[in-house]
Protein backbone atom coordinates (compact mmCIF):
# COMPACT_ATOMS: atom_id res chain seq x y z
CA UNK A 1 0.00 0.00 0.00
CA UNK A 2 1.07 3.62 -0.56
CA UNK A 3 1.02 4.29 2.81
CA UNK A 4 3.79 2.18 3.63
CA UNK A 5 6.06 4.06 1.19
CA UNK A 6 9.19 5.84 2.29
CA UNK A 7 7.97 9.05 1.07
CA UNK A 8 4.88 8.91 3.77
CA UNK A 9 7.39 7.17 6.09
CA UNK A 10 9.01 10.62 6.32
CA UNK A 11 12.33 9.94 4.69
CA UNK A 12 11.73 12.75 2.09
CA UNK A 13 12.59 13.08 -1.66
CA UNK A 14 15.21 10.24 -1.49
CA UNK A 15 13.02 7.59 -2.75
CA UNK A 16 10.71 9.55 -4.75
CA UNK A 17 7.42 7.44 -6.09
CA UNK A 18 7.69 5.40 -9.37
CA UNK A 19 5.84 7.02 -12.19
CA UNK A 20 2.28 6.03 -12.74
CA UNK A 21 2.47 3.01 -15.46
CA UNK A 22 -0.09 1.66 -17.78
CA UNK A 23 0.21 -1.64 -16.56
CA UNK A 24 -0.53 -0.70 -12.52
CA UNK A 25 -4.24 -1.73 -12.17
CA UNK A 26 -6.37 1.49 -11.32
CA UNK A 27 -8.64 -0.19 -8.74
CA UNK A 28 -5.66 -0.33 -6.43
CA UNK A 29 -4.46 3.28 -7.16
CA UNK A 30 -7.75 4.61 -6.08
CA UNK A 31 -7.73 2.89 -2.80
CA UNK A 32 -4.34 3.51 -2.71
CA UNK A 33 -5.34 7.46 -2.56
CA UNK A 34 -7.93 6.77 -0.59
CA UNK A 35 -6.01 5.47 2.02
CA UNK A 36 -3.29 8.60 1.85
CA UNK A 37 -6.24 10.82 2.26
CA UNK A 38 -7.62 9.70 5.00
CA UNK A 39 -4.60 9.62 6.65
CA UNK A 40 -3.23 13.03 5.67
CA UNK A 41 -7.35 14.32 7.51
CA UNK A 42 -5.57 12.99 10.83
CA UNK A 43 -2.19 15.11 10.76
CA UNK A 44 -4.11 17.49 13.62
CA UNK A 45 -2.82 15.07 16.24
CA UNK A 46 -5.20 16.71 19.14
CA UNK A 47 -5.16 14.81 22.99
CA UNK A 48 -7.79 12.74 23.32
CA UNK A 49 -10.06 14.86 25.69
CA UNK A 50 -9.92 17.81 23.22
CA UNK A 51 -10.82 14.89 19.88
CA UNK A 52 -13.73 14.58 22.45
CA UNK A 53 -14.49 17.72 23.13
CA UNK A 54 -14.65 18.53 19.79
CA UNK A 55 -16.58 15.42 18.80
CA UNK A 56 -19.16 16.39 21.15
CA UNK A 57 -19.44 19.64 20.05
CA UNK A 58 -19.78 18.76 16.60
CA UNK A 59 -23.19 16.57 17.60
CA UNK A 60 -24.84 18.79 19.83
CA UNK A 61 -28.36 18.13 18.51
CA UNK A 62 -30.22 21.01 20.12
CA UNK A 63 -28.28 23.67 18.32
CA UNK A 64 -27.64 24.76 14.74
CA UNK A 65 -24.98 23.68 12.86
CA UNK A 66 -23.47 27.11 12.36
CA UNK A 67 -23.76 26.81 16.49
CA UNK A 68 -21.96 23.34 16.39
CA UNK A 69 -19.30 24.62 14.33
CA UNK A 70 -18.05 27.74 16.68
CA UNK A 71 -18.60 25.18 19.86
CA UNK A 72 -15.66 22.87 17.85
CA UNK A 73 -13.69 25.38 17.30
CA UNK A 74 -13.89 26.71 20.58
CA UNK A 75 -13.22 23.35 22.46
CA UNK A 76 -10.06 22.92 20.20
CA UNK A 77 -8.67 26.43 21.65
CA UNK A 78 -9.86 26.03 25.01
CA UNK A 79 -7.24 25.18 27.56
CA UNK A 80 -8.01 21.80 28.67
CA UNK A 81 -6.70 22.03 32.11
CA UNK A 82 -8.21 25.49 32.69
CA UNK A 83 -11.97 25.01 30.69
CA UNK A 84 -13.20 28.39 32.57
CA UNK A 85 -9.74 30.54 31.65
CA UNK A 86 -10.20 33.14 28.71
CA UNK A 87 -10.22 32.00 25.26
CA UNK A 88 -6.88 33.63 23.62
CA UNK A 89 -8.30 33.22 19.84
CA UNK A 90 -8.85 36.28 17.08
CA UNK A 91 -11.92 36.15 15.18
CA UNK A 92 -10.11 35.23 12.27
CA UNK A 93 -8.56 32.13 13.88
CA UNK A 94 -11.80 30.95 15.45
CA UNK A 95 -13.79 31.87 11.82
CA UNK A 96 -11.28 29.64 9.82
CA UNK A 97 -11.63 26.38 12.64
CA UNK A 98 -15.37 26.98 12.21
CA UNK A 99 -15.38 27.97 8.21
CA UNK A 100 -17.84 31.28 8.52
CA UNK A 101 -17.80 34.13 7.93
CA UNK A 102 -17.89 37.37 10.38
CA UNK A 103 -21.47 37.66 10.29
CA UNK A 104 -22.39 34.15 10.74
CA UNK A 105 -19.60 33.88 13.48
CA UNK A 106 -21.58 36.21 15.60
CA UNK A 107 -24.75 34.68 14.79
CA UNK A 108 -23.41 31.81 16.69
CA UNK A 109 -22.14 32.92 19.39
CA UNK A 110 -25.32 34.58 20.16
CA UNK A 111 -27.03 31.26 19.71
CA UNK A 112 -24.21 29.60 21.95
CA UNK A 113 -24.66 32.28 24.59
CA UNK A 114 -28.32 31.80 24.61
CA UNK A 115 -27.98 28.48 25.17
CA UNK A 116 -26.18 29.10 27.97
CA UNK A 117 -22.63 27.75 26.68
CA UNK A 118 -20.66 30.33 26.78
CA UNK A 119 -20.25 33.98 28.77
CA UNK A 120 -19.19 37.23 26.56
CA UNK A 121 -17.83 39.66 28.79
CA UNK A 122 -18.18 43.11 28.39
CA UNK A 123 -15.08 44.86 26.48
CA UNK A 124 -12.66 46.99 29.25
CA UNK A 125 -11.01 50.05 28.76
CA UNK A 126 -6.83 50.46 29.76
CA UNK A 127 -7.81 54.00 31.73
CA UNK A 128 -4.40 54.90 31.51
CA UNK A 129 -4.35 54.77 27.96
CA UNK A 130 -7.94 55.67 26.53
CA UNK A 131 -7.39 52.07 24.57
CA UNK A 132 -10.09 49.78 24.45
CA UNK A 133 -9.22 46.09 25.24
CA UNK A 134 -10.58 42.65 23.61
CA UNK A 135 -13.22 40.76 24.89
CA UNK A 136 -12.50 37.67 25.64
CA UNK A 137 -15.04 34.20 25.69
CA UNK A 138 -15.57 31.89 28.77
CA UNK A 139 -16.90 28.52 28.44
CA UNK A 140 -19.47 27.86 31.11
CA UNK A 141 -19.87 24.97 33.74
CA UNK A 142 -22.56 23.58 31.51
CA UNK A 143 -20.86 23.95 28.40
CA UNK A 144 -17.35 22.19 30.09
CA UNK A 145 -19.59 19.47 31.52
CA UNK A 146 -21.16 18.84 28.47
CA UNK A 147 -17.42 18.81 26.28
CA UNK A 148 -15.97 16.76 28.93
CA UNK A 149 -13.67 18.70 30.46
CA UNK A 150 -15.16 18.46 33.91
CA UNK A 151 -16.35 15.38 35.53
CA UNK A 152 -18.75 15.54 38.08
CA UNK A 153 -18.22 13.34 40.91
CA UNK A 154 -20.38 11.06 42.42
CA UNK A 155 -20.79 13.17 46.20
CA UNK A 156 -21.42 16.43 44.12
CA UNK A 157 -23.50 16.07 41.56
CA UNK A 158 -24.01 19.60 39.22
CA UNK A 159 -27.12 21.09 39.37
CA UNK A 160 -27.12 21.41 35.82
CA UNK A 161 -28.79 18.65 33.67
CA UNK A 162 -26.03 15.36 32.56
CA UNK A 163 -24.83 15.42 29.45
CA UNK A 164 -26.99 12.14 28.47
CA UNK A 165 -30.01 14.23 29.37
CA UNK A 166 -28.57 17.32 27.38
CA UNK A 167 -28.11 15.23 24.34
CA UNK A 168 -31.23 13.80 24.49
CA UNK A 169 -33.10 16.68 25.03
CA UNK A 170 -36.23 17.33 22.44
CA UNK A 171 -37.19 19.28 19.59
CA UNK A 172 -38.83 22.28 21.50
CA UNK A 173 -35.81 22.70 23.28
CA UNK A 174 -34.23 24.09 19.99
CA UNK A 175 -36.79 26.31 19.08
CA UNK A 176 -36.42 27.97 22.48
CA UNK A 177 -32.66 28.32 21.78
CA UNK A 178 -33.02 29.50 18.42
CA UNK A 179 -35.38 32.52 20.19
CA UNK A 180 -33.12 35.53 20.14
CA UNK A 181 -32.35 36.14 23.80
CA UNK A 182 -29.27 38.18 23.86
CA UNK A 183 -27.47 39.48 26.97
CA UNK A 184 -26.29 42.79 25.29
CA UNK A 185 -29.51 45.17 24.57
CA UNK A 186 -27.32 47.49 23.36
CA UNK A 187 -23.25 47.54 22.44
CA UNK A 188 -20.97 48.07 25.29
CA UNK A 189 -18.50 50.14 22.99
CA UNK A 190 -18.73 51.82 19.36
CA UNK A 191 -15.79 50.65 17.65
CA UNK A 192 -14.23 47.27 17.16
CA UNK A 193 -11.55 45.81 18.61
CA UNK A 194 -8.28 45.70 17.09
CA UNK A 195 -5.87 48.33 15.48
CA UNK A 196 -8.64 50.88 14.16
CA UNK A 197 -9.51 52.08 17.63
CA UNK A 198 -5.97 52.78 18.30
CA UNK A 199 -5.71 55.96 15.85
CA UNK A 200 -9.53 57.60 16.48
CA UNK A 201 -8.74 61.09 15.15
CA UNK A 202 -6.97 59.95 11.16
CA UNK A 203 -5.05 62.58 9.32
CA UNK A 204 -6.53 61.70 6.11
CA UNK A 205 -9.89 61.81 7.30
CA UNK A 206 -12.35 64.32 5.38
CA UNK A 207 -14.99 66.15 7.88
CA UNK A 208 -17.85 68.03 6.79
CA UNK A 209 -17.32 71.47 7.62
CA UNK A 210 -19.23 73.60 9.42
CA UNK A 211 -20.67 76.91 9.41
CA UNK A 212 -18.30 80.19 7.70
CA UNK A 213 -17.70 82.65 10.46
CA UNK A 214 -20.32 85.49 10.42
CA UNK A 215 -17.33 87.99 9.11
CA UNK A 216 -16.39 86.02 5.94
CA UNK A 217 -19.59 85.24 4.50
CA UNK A 218 -19.46 87.87 2.82
CA UNK A 219 -16.76 86.45 0.79
CA UNK A 220 -18.99 84.13 -1.16
CA UNK A 221 -20.69 86.91 -2.83
CA UNK A 222 -17.29 87.60 -4.23
CA UNK A 223 -17.14 84.11 -5.92
CA UNK A 224 -15.38 82.11 -3.12
CA UNK A 225 -16.57 78.50 -2.25
CA UNK A 226 -17.09 76.97 1.08
CA UNK A 227 -14.38 74.96 0.96
CA UNK A 228 -12.06 76.95 -0.44
CA UNK A 229 -12.60 79.82 2.68
CA UNK A 230 -11.92 76.48 4.94
CA UNK A 231 -8.38 75.92 2.98
CA UNK A 232 -7.86 80.27 3.08
CA UNK A 233 -8.17 79.81 6.74
CA UNK A 234 -5.71 76.58 6.66
CA UNK A 235 -3.13 78.37 4.72
CA UNK A 236 -3.76 81.67 6.93
CA UNK A 237 -2.88 79.46 10.01
CA UNK A 238 0.32 78.19 8.18
CA UNK A 239 1.33 82.43 7.79
CA UNK A 240 1.03 82.81 11.57
CA UNK A 241 -2.00 85.11 10.71
CA UNK A 242 -6.26 84.66 11.12
CA UNK A 243 -8.28 85.01 7.73
CA UNK A 244 -10.28 87.04 9.39
CA UNK A 245 -8.45 90.01 10.08
CA UNK A 246 -6.84 89.86 6.53
CA UNK A 247 -10.00 90.31 5.39
CA UNK A 248 -11.34 93.18 7.44
CA UNK A 249 -7.96 95.00 7.25
CA UNK A 250 -8.32 95.16 3.04
CA UNK A 251 -12.11 94.55 3.36
CA UNK A 252 -12.24 97.84 0.61
CA UNK A 253 -9.62 96.84 -1.80
CA UNK A 254 -10.64 93.39 -2.20
CA UNK A 255 -13.88 94.23 -3.17
CA UNK A 256 -12.82 96.12 -6.00
CA UNK A 257 -9.99 93.48 -6.99
CA UNK A 258 -10.02 91.89 -10.58
CA UNK A 259 -9.20 88.67 -9.02
CA UNK A 260 -9.64 88.66 -5.14
CA UNK A 261 -8.48 84.95 -4.48
CA UNK A 262 -4.74 85.83 -5.83
CA UNK A 263 -5.18 89.09 -4.51
CA UNK A 264 -6.16 87.83 -1.05
CA UNK A 265 -3.03 84.45 -1.28
CA UNK A 266 -0.92 87.18 -2.21
CA UNK A 267 -1.86 88.84 1.25
CA UNK A 268 -1.80 85.92 2.87
CA UNK A 269 2.00 85.43 2.15
CA UNK A 270 2.82 89.13 2.56
CA UNK A 271 4.76 89.92 5.59
CA UNK A 272 2.34 92.96 6.76
CA UNK A 273 0.56 92.83 10.35
CA UNK A 274 -3.00 93.25 9.85
CA UNK A 275 -4.21 92.33 13.85
CA UNK A 276 -1.95 96.05 14.17
CA UNK A 277 -3.97 97.63 11.41
CA UNK A 278 -7.38 96.34 12.84
CA UNK A 279 -6.33 97.17 16.69
CA UNK A 280 -5.29 100.87 15.16
CA UNK A 281 -8.58 101.73 12.76
CA UNK A 282 -10.44 100.28 15.86
CA UNK A 283 -8.50 102.75 18.33
CA UNK A 284 -9.24 105.53 15.85
CA UNK A 285 -12.97 104.72 16.06
CA UNK A 286 -12.92 104.46 19.41
CA UNK A 287 -11.21 107.83 19.84
CA UNK A 288 -13.34 109.41 17.46
CA UNK A 289 -16.43 108.04 18.97
CA UNK A 290 -15.36 109.44 22.52
CA UNK A 291 -14.73 112.76 20.89
CA UNK A 292 -18.35 113.04 19.70
CA UNK A 293 -19.67 112.25 22.73
CA UNK A 294 -17.80 114.37 24.82
CA UNK A 295 -18.66 117.40 21.91
CA UNK A 296 -22.26 116.07 22.31
CA UNK A 297 -21.78 116.50 25.89
CA UNK A 298 -20.39 120.06 25.63
CA UNK A 299 -22.98 121.53 22.98
CA UNK A 300 -26.19 119.87 25.66
CA UNK A 301 -24.17 122.07 28.39
CA UNK A 302 -24.02 125.20 26.26
CA UNK A 303 -27.10 125.07 25.51
CA UNK A 304 -28.24 124.85 28.96
CA UNK A 305 -26.55 127.90 29.83
CA UNK A 306 -27.75 129.73 26.92
CA UNK A 307 -29.03 133.14 27.51
CA UNK A 308 -27.34 132.89 31.28
CA UNK A 309 -24.81 135.35 33.30
CA UNK A 310 -21.71 133.71 34.51
CA UNK A 311 -19.00 135.24 36.93
CA UNK A 312 -15.74 133.82 38.00
CA UNK A 313 -14.42 132.93 41.70
CA UNK A 314 -12.26 136.04 42.04
CA UNK A 315 -15.59 138.28 40.78
CA UNK A 316 -12.99 140.28 37.97
CA UNK A 317 -14.66 138.70 35.00
CA UNK A 318 -18.96 138.72 33.70
CA UNK A 319 -19.13 136.05 31.22
CA UNK A 320 -22.91 136.54 29.25
CA UNK A 321 -23.30 133.05 27.02
CA UNK A 322 -25.87 134.80 23.90
CA UNK A 323 -29.35 133.42 23.13
CA UNK A 324 -28.57 131.06 20.31
CA UNK A 325 -25.24 129.58 22.35
CA UNK A 326 -23.33 130.42 19.45
CA UNK A 327 -20.69 133.27 21.41
CA UNK A 328 -20.40 134.38 24.83
CA UNK A 329 -19.41 137.74 26.01
CA UNK A 330 -16.79 138.09 28.40
CA UNK A 331 -16.23 141.69 30.54
CA UNK A 332 -13.19 142.46 32.58
CA UNK A 333 -13.50 144.80 35.42
CA UNK A 334 -10.37 147.02 34.43
CA UNK A 335 -11.54 146.87 30.82
CA UNK A 336 -13.83 149.90 29.12
CA UNK A 337 -15.77 147.50 26.95
CA UNK A 338 -16.78 143.94 27.09
CA UNK A 339 -15.16 141.13 24.35
CA UNK A 340 -17.16 138.99 22.26
CA UNK A 341 -15.06 135.27 21.99
CA UNK A 342 -16.35 132.86 19.29
CA UNK A 343 -14.82 129.78 17.89
CA UNK A 344 -13.16 127.16 20.31
CA UNK A 345 -14.96 128.43 23.74
CA UNK A 346 -17.42 126.11 24.69
CA UNK A 347 -14.92 123.53 25.96
CA UNK A 348 -12.67 125.87 27.84
CA UNK A 349 -16.10 127.38 29.38
CA UNK A 350 -17.86 123.77 30.29
CA UNK A 351 -14.08 123.29 31.71
CA UNK A 352 -13.99 125.83 34.02
CA UNK A 353 -18.08 125.61 34.56
CA UNK A 354 -17.63 121.67 36.08
CA UNK A 355 -14.50 122.96 37.76
CA UNK A 356 -16.59 125.84 39.66
CA UNK A 357 -14.19 128.63 38.41
CA UNK A 358 -17.19 129.95 36.68
CA UNK A 359 -20.62 129.85 38.58
CA UNK A 360 -24.19 131.55 37.50
CA UNK A 361 -23.66 135.29 38.50
CA UNK A 362 -26.40 136.43 41.26
CA UNK A 363 -27.77 139.92 42.08
CA UNK A 364 -25.27 141.21 44.42
CA UNK A 365 -22.28 139.89 42.44
CA UNK A 366 -23.74 141.99 39.46
CA UNK A 367 -23.65 144.37 41.49
CA UNK A 368 -20.25 144.41 43.53
CA UNK A 369 -18.92 143.56 39.81
CA UNK A 370 -20.61 147.02 38.51
CA UNK A 371 -18.91 149.12 41.11
CA UNK A 372 -15.60 147.77 40.68
CA UNK A 373 -15.81 148.62 37.28
CA UNK A 374 -16.61 152.23 38.17
CA UNK A 375 -14.02 152.35 40.31
CA UNK A 376 -11.70 151.29 37.90
CA UNK A 377 -12.95 153.80 35.59
CA UNK A 378 -12.68 156.57 37.67
CA UNK A 379 -8.77 155.76 38.39
CA UNK A 380 -8.02 155.59 34.43
CA UNK A 381 -9.10 158.93 34.39
CA UNK A 382 -7.72 160.36 36.98
CA UNK A 383 -4.05 159.09 35.39
CA UNK A 384 -5.09 160.75 32.02
CA UNK A 385 -5.20 164.15 33.08
CA UNK A 386 -1.94 164.61 36.04
CA UNK A 387 1.17 165.29 34.55
CA UNK A 388 3.76 164.07 35.85
CA UNK A 389 6.69 166.18 37.43
CA UNK A 390 9.27 164.12 35.14
CA UNK A 391 7.75 164.98 31.84
CA UNK A 392 10.35 165.58 29.11
CA UNK A 393 9.62 168.92 27.88
CA UNK A 394 7.92 169.55 24.64
CA UNK A 395 10.15 172.30 22.62
CA UNK A 396 12.96 172.46 20.82
CA UNK A 397 16.28 174.09 22.30
CA UNK A 398 19.34 174.70 20.48
CA UNK A 399 21.41 171.80 21.69
CA UNK A 400 18.75 169.76 20.64
CA UNK A 401 19.09 171.29 17.04
CA UNK A 402 23.01 170.95 17.13
CA UNK A 403 22.91 167.29 18.06
CA UNK A 404 20.37 166.44 15.27
CA UNK A 405 23.01 168.00 12.76
CA UNK A 406 25.89 166.13 14.12
CA UNK A 407 23.54 162.70 13.72
CA UNK A 408 22.36 163.94 10.57
CA UNK A 409 25.82 164.47 8.78
CA UNK A 410 27.30 160.48 10.87
CA UNK A 411 24.59 158.88 9.41
CA UNK A 412 25.29 160.80 5.56
CA UNK A 413 28.95 159.84 5.89
CA UNK A 414 28.15 155.87 7.00
CA UNK A 415 25.94 155.70 3.58
CA UNK A 416 28.71 157.00 1.25
CA UNK A 417 31.06 154.58 3.12
CA UNK A 418 33.68 157.20 4.24
CA UNK A 419 34.42 158.47 8.09
CA UNK A 420 33.31 161.82 8.75
CA UNK A 421 37.26 163.03 9.12
CA UNK A 422 38.77 161.90 5.73
CA UNK A 423 35.55 163.35 4.28
CA UNK A 424 36.18 166.74 5.77
CA UNK A 425 40.29 167.02 4.91
CA UNK A 426 39.61 165.71 1.23
CA UNK A 427 37.29 168.36 0.70
CA UNK A 428 39.21 171.46 2.77
CA UNK A 429 42.01 170.00 0.11
CA UNK A 430 40.79 170.21 -3.21
CA UNK A 431 38.00 173.14 -2.70
CA UNK A 432 39.05 175.03 0.55
CA UNK A 433 35.22 174.30 1.34
CA UNK A 434 34.40 172.90 4.48
CA UNK A 435 31.77 170.11 4.98
CA UNK A 436 28.62 171.40 6.04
Amino acid sequence: MLIAQLSVAGEGNLYPLPHPDDSVDIDSISTDQTALDEFLAGQSNLPWVVFRAAHRAANFPTLPARARAVLAALARTVDANRPYAAIFARRELLTDRAMQSMRTFYRSLDDLEAAGLIERVPQKRFGTAGLFGRAYLHLTEKSAIVLGYIVPSSAQQPSGPQPDEILSSNVENAERVNEPDHSFSSPCVTVADGAIYKDLFPKNQKRQPGELPADLQRLLNLGFRQFLIFKLMREAKAHAKLLSDVVEATWEHLRNAKRPISYLRALLRSPVDFRHQIRAKRLATEQLAEEKARAASIDAAVLQCAGHTFIDSANTRLITVSSGADSITVHHCQEARPRVATGQWAAAFVAALNAREVVPATSGQLRDFQLKCDSNRHTVQSMTTVTPEHAMPRTRTSTINDRLSEMKKMLRATCAGVSLENRQDRCAEGSGVAYR
